[in-house]
């Protein structure tokens, strides 16, 4: 990989581990559908610009069915998933617990006709993965840091992320990826705003307020912007090796941040759990899709 590619996948690993803390910080005083809407309509407003100039917006109304149901699995759905589960579950826990999407992504390839998906060695990696899983969250929950529900909301995310992307893949091959995220982001902001207009009745205060701005700004707009340059520096297959670094990213701030706590035993986890998705994404063929943002 060239210098610019460690570069980009640098930048990209730091920002996409980055929103399960402003997230956090958000929903201190924000609704989680405030958050939604204010994170979409701000990356929506500025990613406009850059998609009408590269032709990119056109191709994407051609297919909006298709981008309305990427736009409702990879955004809608589960960015107010987050924002409830994360109003009390850790940040870091939650940025674990996403990184098994490409776990659930070999389930959804091999109900989808791969037959090869579920090898021996990448279900050996899932048993791996999900007992990752199993030592952090059990015992995160012995420390009465967790609820269950919180924890199926995020599963339900990862499920979310990692199905998503065979709509890319299947249903809107050459349709540029920066027309499918304004127009995604658009459309779920279209749905949110008012919602949030309505129900949003508190005073955020200023630290909520820059966490939301961050997160739609640095954590939406540009990281698309450079999450594609690294699919065009390094390849997707590369490109969505930042799946492995998000966690330990995420785990870190938080544990600087906002002091949240990590155990011997959720410490024991964390390499399960990447080990685990490392395993069940072997000899997986590069795919040109979108990795899930938080």
């Amino acid at each position: 990989m060239t210098r610019r590619g460690w570069t980009l996948f640098a930048i990209q690993s730091v920002i996409w581990g980055t929103p399960y803390l402003l997230i956090a910080v958000a929903v201190e005083s924000f609704s989680p559908v405030s958050v939604v809407a204010g994170r979409t309509s701000i990356a929506a407003l500025l990613l406009l610009p850059i998609a009408l100039h590269q032709g990119a917006l056109r191709p994407a109304l051609a297919h909006w069915r298709w981008v309305l149901a990427f736009a409702l699995i990879e955004m809608a759905g589960p960015f107010l998933l987050l924002g409830h589960a994360e109003q009390t579950l850790p940040s870091g826990i939650t940025g674990l617990l996403v990184a098994t999407v490409p776990i659930f992504g070999a389930i959804v390839a091999f109900g989808l006709g791969d037959r090869h998906a579920l090898s021996r060695v990448r279900v050996v990696g899932m048993v791996i993965g999900l007992g990752g899983v199993a030592l952090v969250v059990g015992a995160a929950s012995g420390e009465g840091d967790v609820r269950l529900v919180s924890v199926i909301e995020v599963l339900v995310v990862a499920v979310c992320y990692a199905v998503a992307p065979f709509i890319t893949y299947r249903k809107l091959v050459g349709v540029p990826g920066i027309g499918i995220a304004t127009l995604s982001l658009a459309m779920v902001a279209v749905v949110y705003l008012p919602i949030a207009l309505v129900l949003e009745d508190g005073s955020p205060t200023s630290r909520s307020i820059s966490a939301l701005v961050i997160l739609a700004v640095l954590c939406t707009s540009v990281a698309f912007v450079t999450f594609f340059a690294l699919i065009r520096e390094v390849g997707p297959e590369r490109a969505t090796l930042i799946t492995f670094v998000n966690p330990v990213i995420a785990l870190g701030l938080g544990l600087v941040i906002l002091d949240e706590t990590l155990s011997g035993v959720q410490l024991l986890g964390l390499p399960l759990v990447l080990a685990g998705c490392w395993l069940a994404t072997r000899g997986r063929p590069p795919e040109p899709i979108i990795v899930a943002e938080p």
